[in-house]
């Protein structure tokens, strides 16, 4: 690809981070890019918005992320408003998201350079209100927990239209999930639960959520929603400890849109992008989230082995009746390529395997 412009989103309280950030600035003066650190705070001390902080960094046509999941979804959230290539060095400790080693980071920006990457897209949440979101004053103290002003809340879309059934479209991005949220701990929120227009259930319950696949090993995870492969075209809604028999997660089709409507009886409930806490809603508000017509692009040197990634960072360990007879099962199940009737599966490790993955 044609690399011009470099941004660069680095977690600052971590060393390995600001010394990966110096061998990135070294590799842009030496291939002439401009490298530009992607800064939230604007000059008059305000958090910017994704779309004014890509503006400031001079719409890099890659940004290239330095730290954990936490780290990679700031930078996801930028790059998808330009529509550039997002890199992520891995830097945390349990996440799925990003991949490049430390180590590996001149190689990986050489790879990227002389376009040898495979291009991993993935699906985003874009969403629509009742009201444009707004942040109650004395809300930012008790939500901040000492991470920082919150981000603002998000403006709206001008090139869509609005009308007061369909709502007011929000410039939002989401690469996990977006969740709607109780304020206060004795109080669940009493939500109206919409698909495809049609009511599937009322909820009382801690927080609802719509998450993509990529989120769906993020806050859907821990609340008991299935694990879906970052490749599956769907969204997945998970109820969080729902006072109600019917817990389960739905799994809905990508153009099946998933409404929350606040009700009349609940107390207000705040709306989080991606852990991001972006308003708060009233009783009658409601929000609707589906899949963004745009996707992430990221940069990969390989195909992701998602499952073994999945075993690694979840722990999975063999049940112990499962071995205890006999040998362990093999870490790869096959190790030749696929006869002509199932050569458009996609298999890791095999040899001279298909190239499917993307």
């Amino acid at each position: 690809m044609t690399l011009n412009r470099l941004g660069l989103v680095v977690h600052g309280g971590r060393p390995e981070a600001v010394e990966a950030a110096r061998v990135v600035r070294a590799w842009c003066e030496e291939h002439a890019v401009r490298c530009t650190d992607i800064d939230v705070w604007g000059e008059d001390g305000h958090r910017r918005g994704a779309r004014a902080e890509v503006e400031a960094a001079g719409n890099p046509d890659l940004v290239v992320t330095l730290g954990g999941d936490g780290t990679f979804l700031r930078g996801a959230r930028l790059a998808a408003q330009n529509d550039a290539l997002v890199l992520g060095v891995d830097l945390g400790r349990v996440g799925f998201l990003t991949e490049v080693p430390a180590s590996g980071v001149r190689a990986a920006l050489d790879a990227v350079r002389e376009d040898r990457l495979t291009l991993d897209t993935r699906m985003l949440l874009a969403m629509r209100a009742s009201c444009p979101l707004k942040v109650p004053a004395g809300l930012e103290e008790w939500v901040r927990y000492g991470r920082g002003p919150l981000l603002p809340p998000p403006q709206v879309r001008p090139d869509c239209e609005i009308n007061d059934e369909w709502g007011i479209p929000l410039d939002v991005t989401a690469l996990n999930d977006v969740v709607l949220e109780k304020l206060a701990r004795d109080r669940q929120v009493s939500v109206g639960v919409y698909i495809s227009g049609r009511l599937l259930a009322a909820y009382s319950a801690d927080a609802l959520l719509v998450a993509t696949p990529t989120g769906s090993t993020a806050y859907s995870f821990a609340a008991g929603g299935p694990v879906v492969s970052p490749r599956a075209e769907a969204l997945v809604f998970t109820p969080v400890a729902p006072h109600m028999a019917f817990d389960r997660s739905i799994v809905t089709a990508p153009n099946e849109a998933v409404g929350l409507r606040v009700l009349e009886r609940s107390g207000p409930a705040a709306v989080s992008i991606d852990g991001q806490v972006r308003g708060v809603l009233d009783p009658g508000d409601w929000i609707g989230v589906y899949a963004a017509p745009r996707r992430l692009r990221a940069a990969r040197l390989g195909p992701m082995d998602f499952y073994g990634r999945l075993r690694e960072r979840m722990n999975l360990t063999d049940a112990p009746a499962a071995v205890a007879d006999g040998s362990p099962a093999p870490l790869w199940s096959v190790s030749t390529p696929p006869p002509g009737d199932l050569a458009h599966l996609a298999l890791l490790g095999v040899p001279d395997g298909p190239s499917t993955i993307q």
